[in-house]
């Protein structure tokens, strides 16, 4: 009897048998900032009907709240005359002020982050954390009736609703000088107070993932940040203490509540495999083979075994360059690696080009359709 695109989906996050490999094409139901809105772009009518009907589908929505407290202070100053154009944001504690400068001055392009010298890391590190739940529910309270709107729009059997509600490192990440996150990573004291830092961040994230959970919210997380300290960028003793830790801590949390954790992942992850094993999540998206990384399927399959299943990975350059014949030889070798484990087929990203051509088009359906027909499956 054929499965659901619900019922495949979740055997194959349990390890269990599916009547054929389930794709994932990376299309929310609804518009998710980091995509086009492929369900309303006339240039992906065809592939959008495709995936509805073929593909499972995984909302990917967010909720989160500030990271500070209100003795925290944040203030925004633009300057917009004939030499500058800029946005100053600055952020103080007691005596502590950092500050982050966006824009043009005198024609010159200007980006100067927040976390920019290792001063600053130390300075962020004295920074309290947001951990009153009182406070933090009265946060979140306004985004989950916009929420419980799309998750009751969303066609349950298609899949499930997804929450991306990131992971500690990413408050770190974004405000980052990256040359100076790295040289940070190396210096032993820094690294442990950048740590001691990121467990406060944790107790945040722990709070705002347990209401999620205790409202039945999702039954699907989707775990963002291991990418975002990780070798080359910084070693593998950073990405143990700064990642595996806090990601196992969530997981945990998680699967408490009978539910599905996916980490993410783009890089080179050959070499720090076994601290996903270690997280504990389901599955991992995406495995990216060389050149782009630095891991072949087979390779990662060697060091997680049946412990989680892998999701990938067809480049997602490979849609504009790839001939229709060359995306179905890719796709027919992809499965035939992968014949009889815990898998997941999808592109290595989602899609973000509004504009694209129609060999684009052609390989998504081709994509579609040869995962769907492999070998008659069923």
């Amino acid at each position: 009897m054929l499965m659901t695109s619900r019922e495949r989906l979740f055997a194959a996050l349990k390890g269990e048998p599916t009547d054929r490999t389930p794709i994932w094409p990376l299309f929310p139901w609804h518009w998710y900032g980091s995509y086009v809105d492929a369900r309303k772009l006339p240039h992906y009518k065809r592939i959008a009907e495709l995936a509805e009907h073929y593909c499972i589908t995984l909302d990917r929505r967010n909720i989160g709240a500030k990271w500070w407290p209100d003795d925290v202070t944040e203030t925004w100053e633009k300057t917009d005359n004939a030499e500058e154009q800029t946005t100053r944001r600055t952020l103080r504690h007691k005596d502590i002020t950092l500050w982050s400068e966006q824009g043009t001055r005198r024609g010159v392009y200007i980006n100067k982050k927040l976390l920019d010298s290792q001063e600053d890391f130390e300075a962020i590190c004295e920074f309290p954390v947001e951990t009153d739940e009182k406070v933090i529910e009265a946060a979140l309270t306004p985004q989950f009736a916009k929420y419980d709107a799309e998750k009751a729009e969303f066609p349950a059997h298609l899949g499930s609703m997804m929450l991306d509600m990131g992971e500690p490192i990413g408050q770190i990440y974004s405000n980052s000088n990256l040359e100076e996150l790295s040289i940070a990573s190396y210096y032993e004291d820094t690294r442990a107070k950048i740590t001691a830092f990121l467990a406060r961040l944790n107790e945040q994230k722990k709070i705002i993932y347990r209401r999620t959970l205790e409202r039945d919210m999702a039954d699907v997380y989707f775990m963002v940040g291991s990418e975002l300290a990780a070798p080359p960028m910084v070693g593998i003793g950073a990405f143990n203490k700064w990642i595996v830790p806090f990601a196992k801590d969530l997981t945990d949390i998680i699967h408490d509540c009978g539910k599905y954790a996916i980490q993410h992942y783009h890089g080179q992850i050959k070499h720090i495999l076994p601290g996903f094993v270690e997280m504990g999540a389901d599955a991992v998206h995406t495995i990216e083979s060389p050149p782009v990384g630095n891991c072949t399927i087979s390779e990662a399959y060697d060091v997680v075994g049946e412990r989680l299943a892998l999701i990938g990975n067809i480049q997602y350059d490979d849609f504009r360059s790839m001939t229709r014949d060359q995306m179905r030889a890719a796709v027919n070798s992809l499965l035939d690696e992968v014949a009889g484990r815990r898998f997941i087929l999808s592109p290595t990203a989602g899609p973000y080009d509004p504009d694209v051509n129609s060999r684009f088009i052609e390989n998504y359906e081709t994509f579609i359709e040869t995962g769907w027909n492999y070998k008659n499956q069923m």
